[in-house]
């Protein structure tokens, strides 16, 4: 019989990650009513919003900002070509880089989206400061998340 006094690390309730995985997939959930007809999936949307903002990326660069690696980017990329929004193309630069940029219609897409934004927003209900805050404290976890695993790959390389 286990003394449940002795493993409170292991408590649902004591863990960070559950509420923050939890409250993500909450908040994707939230955008699917308006992603639906556009055709959209979360992941496509937060693509296309980096491409309105930049016009082209490369793929690598891209993976970076959204924080996806390149076997879930290059299906992600591949289906959004094949919905006419994106094209593909070898860099003129560098042959060994792909960069991805938008068609006609994937910029006609941004006006219809425009409003999603504010809708999502209004289903959280948090004062604007709270917002700030949290925003705030999610991007200082993703630099400290991001450091910390540079530093993890660079113990594993000395080991080799």
């Amino acid at each position: 019989m286990a003394n449940n006094g002795t493993y409170e690390q292991l408590k649902l309730e004591n863990q960070l990650c559950f509420p923050l995985y939890a409250c993500a997939k909450e908040v994707v959930r939230l955008y699917t009513p308006w992603l639906d007809p556009l055709g959209l999936t979360y992941t496509q949307y937060i693509t296309l919003l980096v491409l309105w903002e930049k016009e082209k990326v490369s793929v690598k660069s891209l993976g970076e900002t959204l924080w996806l690696d390149s076997g879930t980017l290059t299906p992600l990329l591949k289906k959004l070509e094949a919905k006419g929004l994106v094209t593909r193309t070898r860099s003129r630069e560098d042959e060994r880089s792909v960069e991805i940029g938008l068609t006609e219609e994937g910029r006609a897409l941004r006006e219809k989206a425009a409003e999603i934004p504010e809708k999502v927003g209004s289903c959280l209900n948090m004062p604007p400061e709270e917002a700030a805050a949290l925003y705030s404290l999610l991007y200082k976890a993703l630099g400290r998340l991001a450091e910390a695993d540079e530093e993890a790959r660079g113990a594993s390389e000395g080991v080799k």
